[in-house]
């Protein structure tokens, strides 16, 4: 009779093996891309609970034929959020947007419209020294198919992500920090995203670096892994994320003439 010991060895093996061989199988099918992704984020806060978003990004990316990371433009959006500081710790979030996808590699190459609604959560771990967040979100996205035809599709997404500031505890004017952060994506299954349950990992390193309280800029390398059955994806992507909080208020400031105050009269 074999001993328990030994029986779980045979078993830890055996799901070595089968790891082995998937990566080995996954590899020759693999297919990589090089992107450049880019948004701009306008901010702007209501009061100490609320506040609002406006998002205009662009995606770029290179094809099989062309390594050129600008080759095609495959991805124009816009969204709007609103946000509701609950706590220190915790933010939840909701948004709509409109996503013009294009020659999205992970969709085809045909133009596939989109409409996506999100529900959104984020706790945040302070720590000194660093921030640590998970975010949790839910999307309803209602996008075209490659034949005409509009599809229904739930995403979840899991992210935990790492924040230290380099040159300073804190995060204010004149600092720069360092990012870290990877999410998992679960998704149902249709005929324009493919029927695969799991849908990407993506990894992303960075930092940025904030001008003042109004104004930061963030530079990233991603990483995002697709498995799909008909071949799995790897992306490499730059992305470059600029962030104006209460522009529309600065710049109102700046341009409206102060009053300067009544003289009084002499009597």
């Amino acid at each position: 009779m074999l001993s328990k010991s030994n029986s779980k060895s045979k078993v830890v093996l055996l799901c070595c093996l089968f790891v082995i061989l998937s990566i080995a199988n996954s590899y020759g099918q693999n297919t990589t891309y090089n992107q450049f992704w880019n948004e701009f984020q306008f901010n702007q806060t209501l009061s100490k609970k609320w506040a609002t978003e406006i998002d205009v990004a662009a995606a770029y990316s290179s094809t099989e034929s062309s390594p050129n990371l600008f080759e095609n433009t495959i991805q124009r959006s816009l969204r709007g959020w609103g946000h509701y500081y609950f706590s220190p710790r915790w933010k939840f979030s909701a948004f709509v947007a409109y996503f013009n996808n294009r020659d999205v590699p992970e969709i085809g190459q045909f133009e596939s419209p989109e409409w996506r609604f999100a529900l959104q959560s984020i706790y945040y771990f302070h720590k000194t020294g660093y921030t640590l967040s998970t975010r949790m979100r839910g999307e309803y996205r209602h996008m075209q198919n490659e034949d005409g035809d509009y599809e229904n599709i739930f995403r979840y997404r899991q992210q935990v992500k790492y924040m230290q500031p380099i040159n300073s505890k804190l995060l204010r004017a004149g600092v720069v920090y360092a990012i870290a952060s990877d999410e998992l994506y679960f998704k149902s299954g249709a005929k324009v995203t493919g029927e695969s349950f799991f849908d990407r990992n993506r990894l992303n390193i960075g930092a940025g670096y904030l001008f003042s309280d109004d104004f930061q800029v963030e530079l990233t390398y991603c990483n995002e892994y697709l498995p799909r059955n008909s071949g799995n994806q790897t992306t490499n992507a730059a992305s470059l994320t600029i962030t104006f909080n209460n522009l529309f208020r600065n710049l109102q400031k700046k341009i409206a003439p102060k009053k300067e105050p009544e003289a009084k009269e002499e009597e």
